[in-house]
Parts: structure tokens; C-alpha cells; sequence
């Protein structure tokens, strides 16, 4: 819907009620305050007081407790009053000089004692914050960038109502980037938390996830989750959360040509609206009365509401509402045959919309210009920081100098000492490297060893005599394509369970191709697998091959397979089920020479899964069992992987 909407769900985690009770007793509390760092705590306190209230006083109070600050050199109170004097110019629209205060708070919080949580809430809540003025530029990449570090400071935090928050905004930045895949996996995300926590915003959240699946064409789900909101509004009254959700469900209604309940849902909306007095959001509704007025053709209906939008429009100058309205108003003049004023009213629309794109150009210049200047101070930051560091390396260097000659003998014997431990600890490093990597080149080879290039290039060429050209260009392009991807991933020590997926994806169509669509297979990833988890490449593939191969061809019926990728605590399950003839059947039907192909590839596995052991210092492990039936006889085989979490580097 509208982004006001959108921004008042933003600013959530950073934002409550201005009481004026509570201000007047902060206020009275800061006049017998006994020293300067409980006078910035209360001046921080009563700024946070008037967010939404007054952002002319709440910058007032906000400064004062920066000069304090400053005076006494109190960083954490420094880095909150600039988190204020941010969320204040935010309010005003000033959204230049707010990212101007909030990387201030940013380098100053970076600066400080991470160990100590207030510290640490507070470049959460820099990184968030910096996250909203770029969403709100709809510079989407840089949201999502500063959200998502944001996000994980809070998870270690165990903040699950700003967690949710901001799974909410990501959800927003991913919808407005068109993923709504991705913003549905928030927004799920986000309700989980909530439900849990109770949190009074669930409503918004609901509504959110109804309207993805609208957009993705899932009525039924669309309807159910706008109902569930509305059942949470009436337990936990929010007009204008009420009133944005009576508008998207008229314009459910609407578009499954349900004309008479959607009318209902806006005059709903209309009366949710006039009980906080949102002008805003009645506009957007008697907008939506017209346009479904027009639509039936009662031209009356549709002229009154469109002017009732319009005027609410003008009072607001909201531009691109006001361009909408000059033209529904044009359309229905000139279906009533009334030239002259649908002439007068479409060159209001045009001047309207010559006013929306030089605001749109307006903005998209200033938008230029705090990415630049965003970035040479990020640039000057980084260099200040690396003089820091210099300055920090070169008095350590002093004092060791100091050390060293006040306790001359005793240092030259640990050195020598270390000197030998550390070429043992080298020595050792070395060799585990260089083992770690000749076993992973062998696990690649085997994984394109020539059987299967041989089985591949021959079921190319019986696909040309049998099925033709077309047949054979898809073999040969998703030949080709896993070729690449495990050439490509060879490089990598890690890579995401993404790309993981799309290896097997590849594979396992290639190999369906090969055996005439022998079995079926589908791939689970748990909502819980952070974007940035990985795991080591290909580790999967031999048990993949060998579930096909000796597991489900032999079989002569339809099989399956499915892998499931799940999070136990700080493990990655990895779960390979078939529904194949079992592993003492498979045992029995293996060549010689494919069973010490398959044995080589499954103690290189194995291999590998100890020195993941040897450098993450945690448990990597396989187990293999086969499954029965309610009677006894086999029913498949399960591959169980247990990988520690890994993650990418940022």
C-alpha cells in the first residue's frame, strides 16, 4: 500500500507514544539528578519521549544530552543522543542530515567496548536505523544491507521484538524489490516471533503476508490471512493498521469481481480512518470508491468520490494522489459527455504529473548525493580508523621494546621456545592443509569420473537416433552445466547451501534424463537456514549417486528421492532418503568395480568430514541405515549428514 504506512511500521522498534506524564516525571527527575551521567541517561530519555509527539523538542533535549555527553566524554550516552537527533530529522523528512547522525553514532559505537550490551544495542540499532533511511530512498541493496547487521547483533542479543521488527523491514525491502519469495520468508518469520511474544503489531505483519500472496496469485491464502488480522485488530484495536487492511481486502474483493463486498471493506476502512482522523489513508479509500464506481459506470458516485480524494489530497499535497484523481476525474467527465471540464481536468493532470517527476528527479538527486557522501565518509572513517590502529601498533611496539629490554634473558628464552613451538604448530598447519586439499581434489574427480561422462556422452548420442535433437541439446546443456558448476565450486572451500542446491537440482534432472525418468526427487530447506550458511562443495553428490545407481534403478518401479536440509542447534542436518531396494539388496547386485569406485568416493566423504572436525573444532559425521516396512522388509535407505554451522564470510 502506501509508504507512510510502511515507515510507521519501520520506525516501530525506535518509536512509542508520546505521554506526556511520563515526560513531565523525566523532566522533574532530571532536576534532582546527583551527576552529569544520570542528567544525559534522563535528557536521552525524555528526547525518546517526544519522537512522535514533537521532533522540534525532541532534537532540542537530544542535543543537550550530546553537548553533556561530549563534556564528560560518556560514548554510550554521545552515540544514543545521535541515534535521537537521526530518528528526529527522520520524522521532519531531513533524511541527509539523519544519515548524517546516524553513522555518526555508527563509527562511534563501532569504536566502543563491544563486550558491554548497551554498546552493543546501540550499533543494532545505528545499523537499523541507517538500514530505514536508505529503504526509505529506495536505495533497496543498502537496506537490505545494514538490516541484515542489524538483525544478527540482535539475535546474539536475544532481542526477539526487534528481531521480528526487522525481519518485517527485510520482508519490505525484498517485496519492493519484487522477491516475494523472499519477503514471504520474512514475514513468516516475523509472525512466528510474534505469536510467541505476543507482540500487538501482529495485525500489520498478517496483513503483510496476506498481500504477498494476493500478489502471488493464492487467493484462498490471501483471504485467510486477512481474516486472521482481522480477528487480531479486534482483540488489539489499531485503526490505521484496521483501516489499511480493509482496503486491501476490498481490493480482494474487487479483483475477484465480489463489487459489493469490496464497497463494504472501503466504507469499513473509511470508518476506521475518521476515528484517528488519518487523511492520508481515507484519501487512498474514496480513490478506490471511485475507481469502483467507475468501473459499475454510477458516474455520480464515482465524480463524488474521487473529488472527496482529491481535496483530502490537496490538504495533504500528496502529488501523486492528486495526479491519479485529476485524471479519474477527466475519464469520468468524458464518459458523461462533459468535454470542456474533462479538457480542464486533464491539464490539472498533466501539470500534476510534470510536479511528480520533478520531485521524483528532486529526490533521485539527493538520493545520488548521500550515496556519495555517504561513501567518502565512510572512506574518511576508515582511513581515521587505520591512522588509529598505526598509532595503537606502534606504542605497542614501544612497550614490547620496554619489555624486552628490562627482561632481556628471560624474553630471549621464550622467544626461542615459541620460535620452536610455532614451526611444530606451522609444520602441522601445513600438512593438514595440504591433505585437507589433496582429499578434496579426489573427492571432485571422482564426482566426473569418466563412467559417468561415458554414460552421459552415450545417452546423447541414442538420444539424437532415438529422440532427436531437441532431446540431446537439453542432456548435453545440463551435461554441460554441472560440468561447470563443479569446476566452478572446486575453488571454493566453502559455498552457500544455495548454490549447493542448485548442484543437486542439475544433477538429479540429468540423471533423470539418463534412466527415462525413473524416480521423482524434491529438495527441503528449512525457513531457519540463515541466507549466508554454507557447506563445503559437492559433499553431497557421491551419496546422491549412489542412492540413484545401487538404491532406486535396480528397483524396476518408480522410486524417490528426498534431501532435506534442516538446523539442530549449531548443526546442519543434511537427510538423503530413498525409497530404494535397501543396502543389503544393493550390496548383493554391486560390480566389483563400481563398489570400490562407490567405497573410494565414501572414505574420501568420510575423510573430509574429519578435518572438518580438525579446523572447526566440532562434530562432522555420517550415518547410513536402511529402513523398513511395518513388516520387516526393506523399504530404502537414510543418509544422515551432521555438519557443523558455517557461515560465509561477510
Amino acid at each position: 500500500m502506501r509508504k507512510s504506512f510502511v515507515l510507521c511500521f519501520l520506525l516501530c522498534f525506535v518509536s512509542a507514544m508520546a505521554q506526556q506524564s511520563v515526560s513531565d516525571s523525566l523532566q522533574s527527575a532530571l532536576g534532582k539528578a546527583g551527576n552529569d551521567i544520570d542528567r544525559v541517561q534522563l535528557l536521552n530519555l525524555i528526547a525518546a519521549e517526544y519522537r512522535q509527539a514533537d521532533p522540534v523538542k525532541m532534537a532540542s533535549f537530544a542535543n543537550r544530552a550530546l553537548e553533556l555527553a561530549k563534556k564528560i566524554s560518556h560514548k554510550t550516552g554521545e552515540g544514543n543522543a545521535l541515534l535521537n537527533l537521526g530518528n528526529a530529522n527522520i520524522i521532519k523528512g531531513n533524511y541527509p542530515e539523519a544519515l548524517r547522525y546516524f553513522s555518526d553514532a555508527q563509527v562511534l559505537f563501532e569504536a566502543a567496548d563491544q563486550s558491554d550490551h548497551n554498546n552493543k544495542e546501540g550499533l543494532a540499532r545505528a545499523y537499523g536505523s541507517i538500514g530505514i533511511v536508505f529503504s526509505e530512498q529506495s536505495n533497496y541493496a543498502r537496506a537490505l544491507q545494514y538490516h541484515l547487521k542489524a538483525v544478527r547483533m540482535y539475535e546474539s542479543l536475544g532481542d526477539l521484538d526487534r528481531c521480528a521488527r526487522l525481519y518485517n523491514n527485510i520482508g519490505i525491502v525484498y517485496k519492493s524489490q519484487g522477491d516475494a519469495f523472499k519477503a514471504l520468508e520474512y514475514f513468516l518469520k516475523c509472525q512466528k516471533i510474534q505469536v510467541r511474544t505476543k507482540d500487538k503489531t501482529l495485525g500489520v505483519t498478517l496483513t503483510n503476508i496476506g498481500n504477498v500472496y494476493l500478489s502471488q496469485g493464492n487467493r484462498d491464502k490471501a483471504l485467510m490471512y486477512y481474516q486472521q488480522a482481522e480477528s487480531h485488530f479486534e482483540r488489539n484495536p489499531d485503526f490505521r493498521g484496521l483501516g489499511e487492511l480493509y482496503n486491501n481486502l476490498g481490493l480482494y474483493y474487487k479483483n475477484i469481481g465480489q463489487t459489493n463486498q469490496a464497497q463494504a471493506q472501503f466504507e469499513q476502512a473509511l470508518v476506521a480512518f475518521g476515528k484517528i482522523g488519518d487523511k492520508f489513508g481515507a484519501s487512498d479509500t474514496y480513490a478506490f470508491l471511485g475507481e469502483l464506481a467507475f468501473d459499475k459506470k454510477q458516474y455520480d458516485a464515482a465524480l463524488q468520490y474521487t473529488q472527496q480524494s482529491l481535496a483530502l489530497a490537496r490538504a495533504l499535497n500528496v502529488m501523486e494522489r492528486i495526479r491519479d484523481s485529476e485524471l479519474r476525474l477527466s475519464d469520468i467527465y468524458q464518459a458523461t459527455n462533459r468535454p470542456a471540464e474533462a479538457l480542464a481536468h486533464y491539464r490539472l493532470f498533466s501539470a500534476a504529473k510534470d510536479s511528480v517527476s520533478n520531485f521524483e528527479n528532486i529526490r533521485n538527486s539527493i538520493r545520488a548525493e548521500m550515496d556519495f557522501e555517504f561513501e567518502k565518509k565512510q572512506a574518511f572513517q576508515k582511513k581515521e580508523q587505520e591512522k588509529r590502529e598505526i598509532v595503537y601498533q606502534e606504542q605497542a611496539k614501544r612497550h614490547r621494546l620496554q619489555i624486552v629490554f628490562i627482561s632481556l634473558f628471560i624474553l630471549l628464552a621464550f622467544g626461542i621456545l615459541f620460535l620452536i613451538y610455532n614451526r611444530l604448530q606451522l609444520k602441522k598447519t601445513l600438512t593438514l592443509q595440504k591433505e585437507l586439499a589433496e582429499y578434496e581434489q579426489k573427492a571432485l574427480h571422482l564426482q566426473m569420473n569418466p563412467h559417468f561422462v561415458f554414460n552421459c556422452l552415450g545417452s546423447i548420442s541414442s538420444f539424437i537416433v532415438q529422440n532427436g535433437t531437441d532431446s540431446a541439446i537439453k542432456y548435453l546443456s545440463k551435461f554441460s552445466k554441472l560440468m561447470r558448476l563443479t569446476l566452478e565450486y572446486s575453488k571454493e572451500s566453502l559455498i552457500p547451501i544455495d548454490k549447493e542446491i542448485e548442484s543437486l537440482q542439475n544433477y538429479l534432472e540429468l540423471e533423470q534424463l539418463r534412466f527415462n525418468q525413473a524416480f521423482t526427487f524434491v529438495i527441503n530447506k528449512s525457513q531457519d537456514i540463515e541466507d549466508d550458511a554454507a557447506l563445503p562443495p559437492l559433499l553431497l553428490q557421491p551419496f546422491v549417486e549412489n542412492a540413484i545407481i545401487h538404491g532406486l534403478i535396480p528397483k524396476k518401479e518408480s522410486g524417490h528421492i528426498t534431501i532435506d536440509f534442516s538446523v539442530d542447534q549449531e548443526t546442519l542436518l543434511c537427510k538423503i532418503t530413498d525409497n530404494g531396494i535397501g543396502i543389503d539388496k544393493s550390496q548383493e547386485l554391486k560390480e566389483n568395480l563400481v563398489k570400490v569406485h562407490k567405497s573410494m568416493a565414501l572414505d574420501i566423504t568420510r575423510k573430509r568430514l574429519e578435518m572438518m572436525e580438525s579446523y572447526t573444532s566440532k562434530t562432522a559425521q555420517v550415518t547410513i541405515e536402511e529402513l523398513k516396512d511395518s513388516y520387516g522388509n526393506p523399504a530404502g535407505t537414510e543418509v544422515v549428514l551432521r555438519l557443523p554451522m558455517q557461515y560465509l564470510d561477510n
